[in-house]
């Protein structure tokens, strides 16, 4: 479920395909924002999911709830749900087109 991306390649591609970010000027400009940009929200996202690992932990401490399910274990069941609703979507999109590609 991994998504990389190449700042450098997606400010190329832009360059080359005639598209640019508004205010920021085309090439290496674009790639620095691109990575700042992405950089904020991976930071974001790891803060979330560290708060989705040890908020189970934390509440079972500190109200003395019990929790069947730890914070590893939601994010991985969450992460193949979404994984198979995006098979499933890829699935569905195929049997669509399934005429045209024949």
């Amino acid at each position: 479920m991994a998504v990389q991306f190449n700042p450098i390649e997606i400010a190329n591609n832009l360059k080359k395909n005639g598209g640019f970010v508004p205010g920021i000027r085309p090439g290496k400009p674009t790639s620095d924002f691109i990575s700042k940009v992405l950089g904020k929200i991976t930071f974001i996202g790891a803060i979330f999911l560290g708060i989705i690992a040890t908020l189970p932990i934390v509440l079972s401490t500190g109200f003395n709830i019990n929790f069947y399910l730890g914070g590893t274990t939601l994010l991985i069941i969450v992460g193949v749900a979404l994984e198979t609703v995006k098979q499933l979507e890829s699935q569905m999109l195929m049997r669509h087109y399934k005429g045209f590609l024949e």
